[in-house]
């Protein structure tokens, strides 16, 4: 089997696994199922492509012989942890300067990079780049094997890369129409936050929240995004005056963490 095709497969099996892996973490941090992501289907590709650099990182400690030695492997699991940040942040990076969107916010961390990377998730990563290379490599490998031997197999796989080229063109098209609206009003839209906004609206209408398209309800992505902008001019108007507002309380979350949406405003200006 072709390295191509191994990355291949291992793209899309990463790509849901970590979706899994976020919703049911997001499930028990906020009590309610929330799509992660910014694509529609069940696939994070920042997931996807770690596996893949996980996967090249493991091999080629096979390929030098690290041997068994301890801090060896523990500076393997710490470059592992290192590229896994420095992707993160490429992602991140690449939608707030191309997209004016941030699909994550770290900006409540201590010694947060741009609320993109910071040191507490770099330790997270660390943390599930030795679950990794310890636990789930040699499975992984073996599932390579598997897949080359059952090469008819990657007819599912060219299944799965049609159904993402769709989702992506269509998740594309909705963070261009964002990407518009923010350059108007010069802020930088947190993209959680505004699905955050659309579920309040949807529960308030007493419409159904569509778990998968989101952004999809009777109320158009334009008027979500100008009830948004006014919870960020309300917000930074509150924070300026050192007043609450008597008006939009807002979602449980903007109440615990006020500054998210009045920093999406400021950092734009980044």
């Amino acid at each position: 089997m072709t390295i191509l095709l191994s990355l291949a497969f291992l793209f899309s099996f990463g790509g849901m696994l970590g979706w899994g892996m976020e919703a049911l973490f997001r499930r028990v941090y906020s009590g309610e199922w929330i799509n992660p992501g910014f694509l529609v289907g069940p696939c994070l590709p920042l997931y996807g492509f770690g596996l893949c650099l996980l996967y090249l990182l493991s091999e080629l400690d096979m390929l030098i012989s690290f041997g068994n030695s301890v801090v060896s492997r523990l500076l393997l699991i710490l470059v592992m942890a290192l590229a896994m940040t420095i992707l993160e942040y490429i992602a991140g990076i690449i939608f707030i300067k191309g997209m004016k969107t941030q699909l994550w916010d770290y900006s409540n961390e201590k010694w947060n990079i741009q609320g993109i990377v910071c040191p507490k998730y770099s330790l997270l990563w660390a943390l599930l780049c030795a679950v990794y290379y310890f636990f789930l490599h040699p499975l992984v490998s073996s599932l390579l094997f598997w897949f080359g031997n059952h090469i008819e197999w990657s007819f599912f796989l060219g299944i799965f890369y049609g159904i993402f080229a769709v989702d992506l063109t269509y998740s594309l098209q909705l963070v261009a129409k964002i990407k518009h609206f923010a350059e108007e009003n010069n802020i930088l839209v947190l993209y959680e936050e505004l699905k955050a906004n659309i579920r309040r609206t949807a529960a308030e209408q007493k419409e159904k929240y569509r778990y998968l398209f989101a952004f999809s309800s009777r109320v158009p992505l334009y008027e979500h995004l100008k009830k948004y902008f006014a919870l960020i001019q309300a917000f930074a108007a509150e924070k300026i005056d050192g007043k609450p507002e008597e008006e939009e309380p807002g979602t449980e979350e903007e109440q615990k963490n006020p500054d998210k949406l009045s920093g999406a405003a400021a950092s734009s200006d980044d």
